[in-house]
């Protein structure tokens, strides 16, 4: 049973993404009863798509009838490329692109994405001059963060 607002909404929004290739990654209210839903898509999540969830998920709470003088706002959109992977579906999505790891101990470092389960991160590291490039698995309960890099 669904408790708090969040809990509500994601509830509300999971049958709309059912059939797709989107997934809900964050459902956050804010003070202001700014509602912002974070979703992604195996494909790419362009406004089209966005845009179509906002007006389903829009009628769907005005039908709740959660906010009685709809004082409220709703955005609908991807996370960003500068906010960390959340789910393991987001990592299996972002296979063979850099990212920046940065674990619970220890420093940020590079590397590319090889292969994801859902106890592990295999990532090849980048040899240098003095150094050969090399592989190393990463327990996910170890990664604090993980961020795409965008390469140019």
């Amino acid at each position: 049973m669904a408790n708090t607002l969040e809990e509500k909404i994601e509830a509300l929004i999971q049958p709309l993404l059912e059939g797709s290739d989107m997934f809900l990654i964050e459902v956050s209210v804010k003070p202001t009863n700014n509602l912002k839903v974070f979703i992604d898509a195996d494909s790419g999540l362009d406004i089209r798509k966005s845009a179509d969830i906002n007006r389903k998920l829009y009628k769907l709470i005005e039908a709740e009838a959660w906010f009685p003088d709809g004082d409220f706002s709703l955005e609908v959109s991807s996370p960003g490329v500068d906010t960390p992977l959340r789910s393991l579906r987001q990592f299996r999505k972002n296979i063979g692109r850099t990212l920046e790891i940065t674990p619970l101990d220890g420093e940020a470092f590079s590397g590319v994405l090889q292969e994801v389960d859902e106890s592990f991160l295999k990532l090849s590291i980048k040899g240098t001059r003095k150094t050969a490039p090399t592989e190393c698995l990463i327990p996910l309960a170890d990664v604090k963060t993980a961020i795409v890099q965008i390469i140019f």
